[in-house]
């Protein structure tokens, strides 16, 4: 089962880590990546990023997400967390766990959610930088060709 959140404040790693794997003997490992505000854009500094998202939307988006993954992996379960609001460089902006009897199935869906995540979740990003100019974050195509990897979503 799938625990999918947005929220404002940070979030504990090791707590969702231990939540996720709480009471079960059955996983054998649980992948996790942690992405964070650079400091950095362009070769220009940041001072602060801003999300934004489309409530209930958003989570209805990542919630298909997880389940794409947990059917192509038969994950033992997993997690999908994103921040919004204003964030500084250097703090946690998403985090993705999965579970699973194996490693390698673990590793492959953490890579699968963060990549559809970044692709099809309705979030946008707004850099401020240290000359105080603001700028909205335009998608990547790089972003797009990691998510067409893993073929279609489900």
């Amino acid at each position: 089962m799938a625990t999918v959140r947005v929220q404002q404040g940070a979030f504990d790693i090791g707590a969702e880590i231990a939540a996720l794997g709480a009471g079960r003997a059955d996983i054998g490992g649980i992948g996790c990546f942690v992405g964070t505000v650079r400091d950095q854009a362009h070769g220009r500094a940041i001072t602060a990023m801003t999300l934004e998202h489309y409530p209930g939307m958003t989570e209805q988006a990542m919630a298909r997400i997880a389940a794409a993954a947990e059917a192509r992996w038969a994950l033992l379960g997993c997690t999908l967390l994103h921040r919004v609001g204003e964030l500084r460089p250097g703090e946690g902006i998403v985090l993705v766990l999965a579970a699973a009897a194996h490693r390698q199935a673990a590793l492959d869906a953490t890579g699968f959610l963060i990549d559809w995540l970044k692709t099809r979740a309705p979030f946008w990003k707004k850099e401020r930088f240290a000359d105080g100019q603001e700028g909205w974050v335009d998608a990547r195509e790089a972003d797009d060709t990691a998510a067409a990897r893993w073929g279609a979503l489900g």
